[in-house]
Protein backbone atom coordinates (compact mmCIF):
# COMPACT_ATOMS: atom_id res chain seq x y z
CA UNK A 1 0.00 0.00 0.00
CA UNK A 2 1.34 3.43 -0.97
CA UNK A 3 0.12 7.00 -0.62
CA UNK A 4 0.83 8.46 -4.06
CA UNK A 5 -0.28 12.05 -3.53
CA UNK A 6 -1.62 14.50 -0.96
CA UNK A 7 -3.73 17.63 -1.40
CA UNK A 8 -4.37 20.11 1.42
CA UNK A 9 -6.74 23.06 1.56
CA UNK A 10 -6.80 25.36 4.62
CA UNK A 11 -5.33 22.60 6.81
CA UNK A 12 -3.58 23.97 9.90
CA UNK A 13 -0.92 26.42 8.63
CA UNK A 14 -1.34 25.46 4.95
CA UNK A 15 -3.49 27.50 2.61
CA UNK A 16 -3.02 24.92 -0.14
CA UNK A 17 -0.49 22.20 -0.96
CA UNK A 18 -0.16 19.47 -3.60
CA UNK A 19 2.46 16.75 -3.19
CA UNK A 20 3.45 13.58 -5.04
CA UNK A 21 5.38 10.97 -3.09
CA UNK A 22 8.02 8.31 -3.48
CA UNK A 23 6.83 4.78 -2.81
CA UNK A 24 9.72 4.41 -0.37
CA UNK A 25 11.12 7.34 1.65
CA UNK A 26 9.80 10.92 1.83
CA UNK A 27 11.59 13.58 3.87
CA UNK A 28 10.08 16.88 5.02
CA UNK A 29 12.89 19.26 6.03
CA UNK A 30 12.42 22.66 7.65
CA UNK A 31 12.69 24.74 10.79
CA UNK A 32 10.66 24.01 13.90
CA UNK A 33 7.18 25.49 13.56
CA UNK A 34 7.27 25.52 9.74
CA UNK A 35 4.58 22.85 9.35
CA UNK A 36 6.49 19.58 8.89
CA UNK A 37 4.53 17.72 11.54
CA UNK A 38 1.26 19.06 10.09
CA UNK A 39 1.99 17.10 6.90
CA UNK A 40 2.34 13.91 8.92
CA UNK A 41 -0.87 14.78 10.73
CA UNK A 42 -2.69 15.17 7.40
CA UNK A 43 -1.61 11.62 6.49
CA UNK A 44 -2.79 10.48 9.92
CA UNK A 45 -6.21 12.01 9.12
CA UNK A 46 -6.40 10.01 5.89
CA UNK A 47 -5.77 6.79 7.78
CA UNK A 48 -7.60 7.29 11.08
CA UNK A 49 -9.94 10.25 10.28
CA UNK A 50 -8.54 12.28 13.17
CA UNK A 51 -5.50 14.23 14.28
CA UNK A 52 -2.66 12.58 16.15
CA UNK A 53 -2.00 15.76 18.11
CA UNK A 54 -5.20 17.74 18.72
CA UNK A 55 -8.48 16.65 20.31
CA UNK A 56 -10.78 18.94 18.34
CA UNK A 57 -11.07 18.63 14.55
CA UNK A 58 -11.94 22.33 14.39
CA UNK A 59 -8.37 23.12 15.52
CA UNK A 60 -7.17 21.73 12.18
CA UNK A 61 -8.93 24.50 10.21
CA UNK A 62 -6.51 27.25 9.20
CA UNK A 63 -7.02 30.38 11.26
CA UNK A 64 -9.52 32.70 9.61
CA UNK A 65 -10.98 30.04 7.30
CA UNK A 66 -14.26 28.12 7.38
CA UNK A 67 -13.17 24.60 6.43
CA UNK A 68 -10.31 22.23 5.80
CA UNK A 69 -9.85 19.50 3.19
CA UNK A 70 -7.29 16.67 3.22
CA UNK A 71 -7.30 14.41 0.17
CA UNK A 72 -4.98 11.54 -0.67
CA UNK A 73 -4.64 8.99 -3.44
CA UNK A 74 -3.72 5.51 -2.23
CA UNK A 75 -2.66 2.55 -4.35
CA UNK A 76 -3.51 -0.63 -2.39
CA UNK A 77 -1.19 -2.79 -4.55
CA UNK A 78 0.90 -2.19 -7.72
CA UNK A 79 -1.63 -3.98 -9.93
CA UNK A 80 -4.70 -2.32 -8.40
CA UNK A 81 -6.30 1.00 -9.31
CA UNK A 82 -5.79 3.98 -6.99
CA UNK A 83 -8.38 4.96 -4.38
CA UNK A 84 -9.05 8.53 -3.29
CA UNK A 85 -9.76 9.32 0.36
CA UNK A 86 -10.94 12.74 1.47
CA UNK A 87 -11.48 14.03 4.98
CA UNK A 88 -13.09 17.45 5.36
CA UNK A 89 -14.74 19.63 7.95
CA UNK A 90 -16.69 22.89 7.71
CA UNK A 91 -17.14 25.03 10.83
CA UNK A 92 -20.30 24.04 12.70
CA UNK A 93 -20.89 20.93 10.60
CA UNK A 94 -20.13 17.23 10.85
CA UNK A 95 -16.81 15.85 9.58
CA UNK A 96 -17.09 14.02 6.26
CA UNK A 97 -14.93 11.13 5.04
CA UNK A 98 -15.30 9.86 1.48
CA UNK A 99 -13.87 6.91 -0.45
CA UNK A 100 -13.75 7.60 -4.21
CA UNK A 101 -16.24 10.46 -3.62
CA UNK A 102 -18.70 8.17 -1.80
CA UNK A 103 -19.34 9.19 1.81
CA UNK A 104 -19.07 6.49 4.44
CA UNK A 105 -22.31 5.76 6.20
CA UNK A 106 -20.25 5.65 9.40
CA UNK A 107 -16.77 7.14 9.70
CA UNK A 108 -15.75 4.11 11.77
CA UNK A 109 -16.10 1.94 8.64
CA UNK A 110 -12.91 3.55 7.30
CA UNK A 111 -10.70 2.68 10.29
CA UNK A 112 -8.18 -0.06 9.51
CA UNK A 113 -8.34 0.17 5.70
CA UNK A 114 -5.11 2.19 5.46
CA UNK A 115 -3.08 1.36 8.59
CA UNK A 116 -0.55 3.85 9.92
CA UNK A 117 2.08 3.95 12.67
CA UNK A 118 3.46 7.23 14.05
CA UNK A 119 6.75 7.42 15.97
CA UNK A 120 7.18 10.83 17.59
CA UNK A 121 8.95 12.56 20.50
CA UNK A 122 5.68 12.40 22.44
CA UNK A 123 5.66 8.59 22.57
CA UNK A 124 7.25 8.55 26.02
CA UNK A 125 4.00 10.15 27.25
CA UNK A 126 2.66 6.58 27.11
CA UNK A 127 5.04 5.85 29.97
CA UNK A 128 4.99 9.13 31.86
CA UNK A 129 1.30 10.08 31.67
CA UNK A 130 -1.75 8.47 33.24
CA UNK A 131 -3.75 5.38 32.34
CA UNK A 132 -5.92 7.22 29.79
CA UNK A 133 -2.94 7.67 27.42
CA UNK A 134 -2.20 3.93 27.50
CA UNK A 135 -5.84 2.91 27.03
CA UNK A 136 -6.15 5.26 24.06
CA UNK A 137 -3.01 3.80 22.51
CA UNK A 138 -4.09 0.17 22.78
CA UNK A 139 -7.70 0.96 21.86
CA UNK A 140 -6.50 2.75 18.71
CA UNK A 141 -4.25 -0.15 17.76
CA UNK A 142 -6.96 -2.74 18.39
CA UNK A 143 -9.46 -0.63 16.43
CA UNK A 144 -7.18 -0.74 13.36
CA UNK A 145 -6.79 -4.49 13.77
CA UNK A 146 -10.29 -5.57 14.66
CA UNK A 147 -13.44 -3.83 13.42
CA UNK A 148 -15.60 -5.79 15.87
CA UNK A 149 -13.54 -4.38 18.74
CA UNK A 150 -14.01 -0.86 17.36
CA UNK A 151 -17.79 -1.34 17.17
CA UNK A 152 -17.85 -2.67 20.74
CA UNK A 153 -15.74 0.27 21.94
CA UNK A 154 -18.08 2.77 20.27
CA UNK A 155 -21.09 0.99 21.78
CA UNK A 156 -19.52 0.91 25.25
CA UNK A 157 -18.54 4.60 25.10
CA UNK A 158 -22.09 5.56 24.08
CA UNK A 159 -23.70 3.56 26.90
CA UNK A 160 -21.18 4.86 29.42
CA UNK A 161 -21.96 8.44 28.44
CA UNK A 162 -25.69 7.76 28.93
CA UNK A 163 -25.08 6.17 32.33
CA UNK A 164 -22.88 9.03 33.53
CA UNK A 165 -25.46 11.58 32.34
CA UNK A 166 -28.14 9.79 34.34
CA UNK A 167 -25.91 9.74 37.45
CA UNK A 168 -25.25 13.47 37.13
CA UNK A 169 -28.94 14.20 36.54
CA UNK A 170 -29.83 12.29 39.71
CA UNK A 171 -27.37 14.40 41.72
CA UNK A 172 -28.54 17.69 40.18
CA UNK A 173 -32.16 16.95 41.06
CA UNK A 174 -31.24 15.97 44.64
CA UNK A 175 -34.20 13.63 44.59
CA UNK A 176 -35.21 10.33 43.12
CA UNK A 177 -33.94 9.08 39.79
CA UNK A 178 -35.05 6.58 37.19
CA UNK A 179 -33.42 3.51 38.68
CA UNK A 180 -35.15 1.21 36.21
CA UNK A 181 -33.39 3.04 33.38
CA UNK A 182 -30.08 2.73 35.23
CA UNK A 183 -30.57 -1.04 35.56
CA UNK A 184 -31.36 -1.32 31.84
CA UNK A 185 -28.15 0.57 31.01
CA UNK A 186 -26.19 -1.71 33.35
CA UNK A 187 -27.55 -4.81 31.63
CA UNK A 188 -26.52 -3.42 28.24
CA UNK A 189 -23.13 -2.12 29.41
CA UNK A 190 -21.97 -5.27 31.22
CA UNK A 191 -21.63 -7.75 28.32
CA UNK A 192 -19.98 -5.19 26.04
CA UNK A 193 -17.47 -4.27 28.75
CA UNK A 194 -16.64 -7.91 29.40
CA UNK A 195 -16.01 -8.47 25.67
CA UNK A 196 -13.64 -5.48 25.53
CA UNK A 197 -11.65 -6.78 28.47
CA UNK A 198 -11.42 -10.29 27.02
CA UNK A 199 -10.17 -8.94 23.67
CA UNK A 200 -7.57 -6.74 25.37
CA UNK A 201 -6.28 -9.75 27.30
CA UNK A 202 -6.07 -11.89 24.17
CA UNK A 203 -4.31 -9.14 22.26
CA UNK A 204 -1.67 -8.53 24.93
CA UNK A 205 -0.78 -12.24 24.90
CA UNK A 206 0.02 -11.90 21.18
CA UNK A 207 1.60 -8.44 21.39
CA UNK A 208 3.97 -8.79 24.37
CA UNK A 209 6.54 -11.25 22.91
CA UNK A 210 6.79 -9.17 19.71
CA UNK A 211 7.36 -6.05 21.81
CA UNK A 212 9.97 -7.79 23.95
CA UNK A 213 11.92 -8.89 20.87
CA UNK A 214 12.02 -5.35 19.50
CA UNK A 215 13.13 -3.94 22.85
CA UNK A 216 16.00 -6.43 23.07
CA UNK A 217 17.13 -5.53 19.53
CA UNK A 218 16.93 -1.78 20.18
CA UNK A 219 18.58 -1.70 23.57
CA UNK A 220 20.92 -4.72 23.65
CA UNK A 221 18.98 -5.23 26.84
CA UNK A 222 19.77 -7.39 29.79
CA UNK A 223 16.71 -6.11 31.64
CA UNK A 224 13.41 -7.94 31.19
CA UNK A 225 10.52 -5.78 30.01
CA UNK A 226 6.89 -6.80 30.47
CA UNK A 227 3.41 -5.49 29.77
CA UNK A 228 0.58 -6.17 32.21
CA UNK A 229 -3.12 -5.48 31.81
CA UNK A 230 -4.81 -4.28 35.01
CA UNK A 231 -8.59 -4.65 35.24
CA UNK A 232 -11.17 -5.45 37.90
CA UNK A 233 -13.20 -7.52 35.48
CA UNK A 234 -11.34 -10.79 34.78
CA UNK A 235 -12.96 -13.42 36.97
CA UNK A 236 -15.63 -10.98 38.11
CA UNK A 237 -19.24 -10.32 37.14
CA UNK A 238 -19.30 -6.80 35.65
CA UNK A 239 -23.05 -6.42 36.15
CA UNK A 240 -22.64 -7.32 39.82
CA UNK A 241 -19.78 -4.81 40.16
CA UNK A 242 -21.97 -2.07 38.69
CA UNK A 243 -24.70 -2.85 41.19
CA UNK A 244 -22.24 -2.96 44.11
CA UNK A 245 -20.82 0.44 43.13
CA UNK A 246 -24.18 2.10 42.49
CA UNK A 247 -24.24 4.25 45.63
CA UNK A 248 -20.63 5.31 45.13
CA UNK A 249 -21.34 6.14 41.47
CA UNK A 250 -24.32 8.28 42.45
CA UNK A 251 -22.20 10.20 44.95
CA UNK A 252 -19.35 10.78 42.50
CA UNK A 253 -21.71 11.23 39.48
CA UNK A 254 -19.68 8.87 37.30
CA UNK A 255 -19.17 5.17 36.66
CA UNK A 256 -16.25 4.06 38.81
CA UNK A 257 -15.70 0.55 37.51
CA UNK A 258 -15.27 -0.92 34.03
CA UNK A 259 -12.80 -1.13 31.14
CA UNK A 260 -12.73 2.69 30.88
CA UNK A 261 -10.84 2.60 34.20
CA UNK A 262 -8.32 -0.10 33.26
CA UNK A 263 -4.60 0.38 32.79
CA UNK A 264 -1.62 -1.22 31.09
CA UNK A 265 1.47 -1.29 33.30
CA UNK A 266 4.95 -1.08 31.78
CA UNK A 267 7.59 -2.90 33.80
CA UNK A 268 11.36 -3.37 33.61
CA UNK A 269 12.79 -6.10 35.84
CA UNK A 270 9.39 -6.02 37.58
CA UNK A 271 9.70 -2.30 38.42
CA UNK A 272 7.71 0.53 36.79
CA UNK A 273 9.55 1.94 33.78
CA UNK A 274 8.14 5.39 34.65
CA UNK A 275 9.99 5.56 37.95
CA UNK A 276 13.01 3.34 37.40
CA UNK A 277 13.84 3.44 33.68
CA UNK A 278 16.45 5.89 32.39
CA UNK A 279 15.52 8.34 29.62
CA UNK A 280 17.24 6.07 27.11
CA UNK A 281 15.41 3.00 28.40
CA UNK A 282 12.08 4.84 28.25
CA UNK A 283 12.75 5.89 24.65
CA UNK A 284 13.66 2.32 23.70
CA UNK A 285 10.52 1.07 25.44
CA UNK A 286 8.29 3.51 23.54
CA UNK A 287 9.90 2.82 20.16
CA UNK A 288 9.66 -0.95 20.76
CA UNK A 289 5.92 -0.51 21.35
CA UNK A 290 5.57 1.24 18.00
CA UNK A 291 7.73 -1.29 16.12
CA UNK A 292 5.64 -4.11 17.58
CA UNK A 293 2.53 -2.19 16.53
CA UNK A 294 3.91 -1.99 12.98
CA UNK A 295 4.73 -5.70 12.86
CA UNK A 296 1.39 -6.87 14.20
CA UNK A 297 -0.57 -4.57 11.88
CA UNK A 298 1.46 -5.74 8.88
CA UNK A 299 0.80 -9.38 9.79
CA UNK A 300 -2.93 -9.00 10.36
CA UNK A 301 -3.59 -6.65 7.44
CA UNK A 302 -1.21 -8.44 5.06
CA UNK A 303 0.14 -5.04 4.03
CA UNK A 304 2.77 -2.77 5.55
CA UNK A 305 1.35 0.30 7.32
CA UNK A 306 2.51 3.78 6.44
CA UNK A 307 5.31 4.73 8.85
CA UNK A 308 5.48 8.34 10.07
CA UNK A 309 8.71 9.40 11.82
CA UNK A 310 8.44 12.82 13.45
CA UNK A 311 11.71 14.58 14.41
CA UNK A 312 13.27 11.36 15.67
CA UNK A 313 16.79 12.38 14.58
CA UNK A 314 16.64 15.28 17.05
CA UNK A 315 15.53 13.12 19.96
CA UNK A 316 17.29 9.76 19.57
CA UNK A 317 20.95 8.91 20.05
CA UNK A 318 23.10 7.49 17.25
CA UNK A 319 22.69 3.89 18.42
CA UNK A 320 18.90 3.93 18.27
CA UNK A 321 18.86 5.79 14.96
CA UNK A 322 21.28 3.23 13.53
CA UNK A 323 19.03 0.37 14.64
CA UNK A 324 16.01 2.00 13.02
CA UNK A 325 17.91 2.62 9.78
CA UNK A 326 19.03 -1.02 9.76
CA UNK A 327 15.34 -1.98 9.73
CA UNK A 328 14.76 0.46 6.87
CA UNK A 329 17.71 -0.99 4.93
CA UNK A 330 16.37 -4.52 5.48
CA UNK A 331 13.03 -3.48 3.91
CA UNK A 332 11.19 -4.13 7.16
CA UNK A 333 9.04 -1.09 6.43
CA UNK A 334 7.09 -0.01 3.37
CA UNK A 335 6.49 3.67 2.65
CA UNK A 336 8.08 6.09 5.11
CA UNK A 337 7.42 9.78 5.80
CA UNK A 338 9.90 11.55 8.09
CA UNK A 339 10.59 15.07 9.32
CA UNK A 340 13.88 16.71 10.26
CA UNK A 341 15.28 20.19 10.80
CA UNK A 342 18.61 19.63 9.00
CA UNK A 343 18.88 18.42 5.42
CA UNK A 344 22.56 17.53 5.86
CA UNK A 345 21.77 15.24 8.78
CA UNK A 346 18.90 13.61 6.90
CA UNK A 347 21.16 12.95 3.91
CA UNK A 348 23.88 11.54 6.17
CA UNK A 349 21.51 9.16 7.98
CA UNK A 350 19.98 7.95 4.70
CA UNK A 351 23.24 7.88 2.73
CA UNK A 352 23.66 4.10 2.71
CA UNK A 353 20.10 3.39 1.56
CA UNK A 354 19.39 2.50 -2.04
CA UNK A 355 15.66 3.24 -1.88
CA UNK A 356 13.99 5.98 -3.90
CA UNK A 357 14.16 9.04 -1.61
CA UNK A 358 12.15 12.22 -2.19
CA UNK A 359 12.93 15.39 -0.24
CA UNK A 360 10.70 18.42 0.41
CA UNK A 361 11.58 21.83 1.83
CA UNK A 362 8.96 23.16 4.29
CA UNK A 363 8.84 26.89 5.07
CA UNK A 364 5.95 28.42 7.05
CA UNK A 365 3.07 26.65 5.38
CA UNK A 366 4.75 26.24 2.03
CA UNK A 367 6.20 22.92 0.84
CA UNK A 368 8.26 22.36 -2.31
CA UNK A 369 10.20 19.35 -3.65
CA UNK A 370 13.99 19.61 -3.46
Amino acid sequence: MNLESLHLLFFKNYEEANLSFSAHINCFVGDNGSGKTNLLDAIHYLSLTKSAFTVSDAQSIKQGEELFVVRGRFRPAPDEKPETIQCSLRQGQKKTVTHDKQAYERVSDHIGRYPVVLISPYDTDLIRQGSEERRKYFDSLLSQLDHTYLEQLIRYTHLLKQRNSLLKLAADRQAGYDRDYLLVLDEQLAPVGEQLVQRRQEFLTEFEPIFQRHYEQLADAREVVTLTYKSELPGADFLKLLRLNERKDLTLQRTTTGPHRDDFTFLMDELPVKGYGSQGQQKSFAIALKLAQFEILAAHKQQKPLLLLDDIFDRLDEKRITRLMQLVANHTFGQIFLTDTHLERTDRVLADLSEDIRRFRVELGSVQPL
